[in-house]
């Protein structure tokens, strides 16, 4: 356990350091055409690599990073019950998007993030839905448990507020991604919102929604506890990439979104994480192995869960 604690750490600093890197080359070293002239032939070949997959080395150390997190803390039919539906809804979502414009607009990916599924939505993207929002929903389910007794409560909300914190994030990523020097999307069909339309955040909103759902859904069948897990890794995860994203927005003068994201996103989940960090009521089981007790704890029907 110790090992695979290291090793988990060891791939969330990678992810940390090379998005830090990635920001380093987009906005240092690309505008600056003098700056690349005095580069060593080790900083040129270096930088070449962070042009050509340095999106698609952060996106797949953050997803290794959760992964192990989610095997070691919650097990491996939570992480893959998480995942595997989340990998595929995003996915989905975003074939769709890129085909027929729904459900968040007209745009098309650009090169910079890897491989195309379909010649249309790189393979990173759906990882990038899977570890942000699964980092988001456990901060969130862990943190309603402090807080209330009421299954339906915890995992009605954990979906809505995880929901609310991925597309938070995403206010503040989607400008800077889109507008950057190197942009790695474009918006066939520009909207009011920073050149965005407001529908690509519902289209994020509803996405999040549905997988977490499914993903709550699959939880249930496994009983499991949820006090005394360990929330710092998906903490670090969030603050780190919404921090990516602030400081590509400041260097493309975008500042509103940062607002956005700073209320419905950072400030909430500091007081989810608080949360979290006080003593679970000891009732708080999660666990039948049927569809009825599972549609039980959504409301769906009227008994009392016990």
């Amino acid at each position: 356990m110790k090992n695979t604690l290291i090793v988990e750490n060891s791939f969330l600093t990678a992810h940390i350091l090379s998005m830090a890197f990635g920001l380093v080359g987009i906005l240092l070293v690309l505008p600056n055409a003098e700056f690349l002239t005095r580069l060593t032939q080790f900083g040129q070949i270096a930088l070449a690599w962070s042009m050509a997959g340095g999106g698609v080395i952060y996106i797949l150390l953050g997803t290794i990073a959760v992964s192990i997190y989610a095997y070691r803390v919650w097990g491996t039919w939570h992480w893959l019950g998480f995942m595997l539906p989340a990998i595929s809804i995003s996915l989905t979502s975003e074939l769709l998007g890129t085909s027929t414009g729904f459900p968040f607009g007209h745009y098309h990916y650009l090169s910079g993030l890897g491989y195309k599924i379909a010649g249309l939505v790189p393979v990173t993207i759906p990882l990038s839905w899977f570890y942000l929002g699964f980092s988001a929903y456990v901060i969130a389910r862990v943190s309603l448990a402090t807080v209330s007794s009421s299954q339906s409560y915890q995992y009605l909300g954990a979906i809505f507020l995880g929901a609310i914190l991925l597309t938070s994030w995403d206010f503040v990523l989607d400008p800077a991604m889109s507008q950057t020097d190197v942009p790695f999307w474009y918006w066939d069909q520009p909207g009011a919102f920073f050149g965005m339309p407001y529908q690509n955040f519902a289209g994020w909103l509803g996405t999040s929604i549905l997988f977490m759902g499914v993903a709550t859904l699959i939880w249930r069948f496994k009983p499991m506890t949820i006090d005394n897990k360990s929330l710092e890794l998906p903490l670090a995860i969030y603050l780190s990439n919404f921090a990516f994203a602030t400081i590509m927005s400041l260097a493309s003068g975008i500042y509103t979104p940062i607002y956005i994201g700073l209320i419905l996103g950072v400030l909430p989940i500091l007081i989810l994480y608080q949360l979290a960090q006080s003593t679970p009521k000891k009732s708080q089981l999660e666990g039948t192995n049927d569809l009825t007790n599972a549609t039980e704890s959504f409301g769906l029907r009227g008994n009392k869960v016990k």
